[in-house]
């Protein structure tokens, strides 16, 4: 291979244009490497796009818990459950369901847990690069400061978010939080309901309209000389002559010494010919987003339901749900119907009625809660996803890194526990 040392290319592609890859192509271009993204659809066209928005590390807590396991039975039977496994005979999403429920362990719960803290530690200092750098200051989405303030119908059900901030703390995140009883959490925001017993607030959040955060990242791909491809549906990964050619379903071609592969919930797909068998499948997210009658002061969490309510120009947008389906599956109205009601009961002042921006995307989810970041067995050849919900929290500190992988040769020892071939 070709490039400024030994195995360093001069010339990325970087396979999907979301929070991930445009960030891995941003700080690839910071070690001088010449990047062209390609996207099959349009940049942010995925996961990007409809999710609540949130930088917020402090929540970035592993999937895999054992208590989500209580949930399978109810996940099955009730339409309405936030997570929702419909019945089905897909034998590779059994597959992922039973591997998922092997994981769902104290002892490998807490061994995500430790393995994410180094790169949610990063996450907050990895936006503020961007940011400072340029990325969405004129005319673009503003990033915003604001505890995450998370509600509760009893003291009893905030007793298990704080045991678990307690942990996420004990593992190395520095965090700093709050409990809240009836009065302090109404104090903090008019659209609190009489319902609320209790909350949480998390302290050092942020939060920014997601899809155009990233449609800035992608203008400054493009400022500092890159070249972003959309409609460029990859068909073949060609490695030859040192370096890779990508062939699309029109017959175009592009390449380069280095390719990183960054497309989500489609690396469950396309990895195992590269010996990426991490099993990884689609967690499908809803959003929408509704009318308030005055401005939201910041983000607003409901555990309970699996709720998460960003306030953004247009709106309150509310997030929920994770959905094991295909992919491609339709959007489910009945998925939108059953977030709204479940909100319902924490919030005063909000028209969940008036519905608009339905929206559903594919959250890569792996079966142990760690991410699949770096090389396969392709020498060349990275990839980088499965991140589940913490996708755009995580993407840029993700892309920080995997940039110093691919262009010194020398992966950060932070990037272990995300091995593609563990």
């Amino acid at each position: 291979m070709s490039g400024k040392g030994a195995g360093v290319p001069r010339t990325v592609i970087v396979v999907g244009a979301g929070i991930v890859g445009l960030s891995t192509a941003w700080f690839l271009q910071r070690y001088g490497v010449g990047v062209t993204v390609v996207e099959r659809d349009t940049v942010a066209s995925g996961a990007s796009w409809g999710n609540a928005g949130w930088i917020a590390p402090g929540l970035t807590i592993p999937l895999n818990d054992p208590a989500v396991l209580g949930h399978g039975v109810r996940a099955v039977l009730d339409p309405r459950a936030p997570l929702s496994i419909p019945p089905t005979t897909d034998t590779g999403l059994l597959a992922f369901l039973g591997a998922f429920a092997f994981h769902s362990r104290r002892s490998t719960w807490e061994h995500a847990l430790h393995g994410n803290v180094p790169l949610s530690s990063a996450s907050l200092d990895a936006f503020t690069e961007l940011v400072e750098a340029g990325v969405g200051r004129h005319d673009g989405p503003k990033v915003e400061d604001a505890p995450v303030t998370a509600l509760f119908s009893s003291e009893k059900r905030a007793a298990h978010l704080l045991m678990e901030l307690d942990q996420v703390r004990a593992a190395g995140l520095p965090l700093s939080y709050a409990a809240l009883d009836r009065e302090a959490v109404r104090a903090g925001s008019p659209f609190v309901s009489d319902a609320v017993r209790a909350g949480v607030r998390i302290d050092g959040q942020r939060h920014v309209h997601p899809g155009l955060f990233t449609h800035a990242l992608a203008d400054a791909v493009r400022a500092r000389g890159g070249s972003v491809v959309e409609g460029f549906r990859v068909t073949g990964v060609e490695a030859r002559g040192g370096g890779f050619r990508l062939r699309s379903a029109h017959g175009e071609t592009e390449s380069a010494d280095a390719v990183v592969v960054a497309t989500g919930a489609w690396l469950g797909r396309q990895g195992r010919p590269w010996g990426v068998t991490v099993p990884l499948r689609a967690g499908r997210g809803y959003s929408f987003t509704v009318p308030t009658a005055g401005p939201v002061p910041g983000p607003l969490y409901l555990p309970e339901a699996r709720v998460a309510c960003t306030p953004l120009a247009t709106g309150l947008r509310v997030a929920g749900t994770m959905e094991f389906r295909d992919i491609d599956a339709p959007l489910s109205p009945d998925r939108i119907a059953a977030i709204s009601a479940s909100a319902a009961p924490y919030l005063t002042g909000v028209d969940l009625a008036d519905r608009t921006d339905a929206w559903v995307g594919s959250r890569p989810v792996t079966a142990d809660g760690l991410p699949v970041v770096g090389a396969t067995r392709i020498p060349g050849l990275y990839v980088a996803g499965g991140h589940g919900m913490w996708g755009f929290t995580q993407g840029p500190a993700t892309g920080r890194l995997l940039a110093r992988a691919v262009a010194t040769g020398t992966p950060p020892a932070s990037l272990r526990p995300f091995d593609p071939l563990r």
